[in-house]
């Protein structure tokens, strides 16, 4: 079908550590559980209500695997996109079964931590691990081109690296606004 859209944008939180298993030829693939909630206020009783939802996500990029690996833990809080996909496979006692993931492989993947390293580590940094997320980036002018290439995973912000960043060339935008509101 021409036209057609297939991608998933998830924030939520890691229900459990990343479990990173390897393929025959050593390939990573990292498997994550996602919880996103949402809340409401129950009209007829006034009573806060919240649902969660898992959703499990794997992830065959490389670069990401390994920042899911180095950096992700159980709390965790993440932006992602990938694609949704179901696959259908046989348990044990020959039944097909079905599972619907969210598939985090190739150029169109992004993994982005929200709550930064630092707060697990005691380092202040915080990692954009897919190109082409603007999370943390002070203007459109200093954030270059992501869209080229392998976009898995980028180097910790402050390291000079990655992502066609050319933050260290010009000052940031939010040095240049002043302190005082104009009226």
């Amino acid at each position: 079908m021409a036209g057609s859209v297939n991608k998933v944008i998830l924030v939520g939180n890691l229900g459990a550590d990343p479990e990173i298993r390897r393929t025959q030829d050593g390939r990573p693939i990292a498997n994550l559980r996602i919880a996103t909630s949402e809340s409401w206020r129950d009209r007829s009783s006034g009573e806060r209500r919240e649902k969660t939802e898992w959703h499990r996500v794997v992830i065959f990029s490389e670069g990401l695997c390994k920042v899911a690996e180095q950096f992700l833990r159980k709390g965790s809080k993440v932006y992602l996109e990938g694609q949704l996909q179901t696959r259908e496979w046989e348990d044990q006692s020959g039944q097909k079964r079905y599972s619907t993931e969210v598939v985090l492989q190739g150029f169109n993947a992004t993994l982005t931590m929200l709550d930064g390293r630092g707060e697990r580590s005691g380092d202040s940094g915080d990692m954009d691990a897919g190109g082409g997320s603007d999370y943390g980036r002070s203007s459109p002018m200093e954030r270059g081109s992501d869209r080229g290439g392998d976009r898995g995973a980028e180097a910790p912000r402050g390291s000079g690296t990655g992502g066609g960043n050319r933050a260290a060339a010009r000052p940031s935008f939010a040095s240049d606004m002043d302190d005082e509101i104009p009226f």
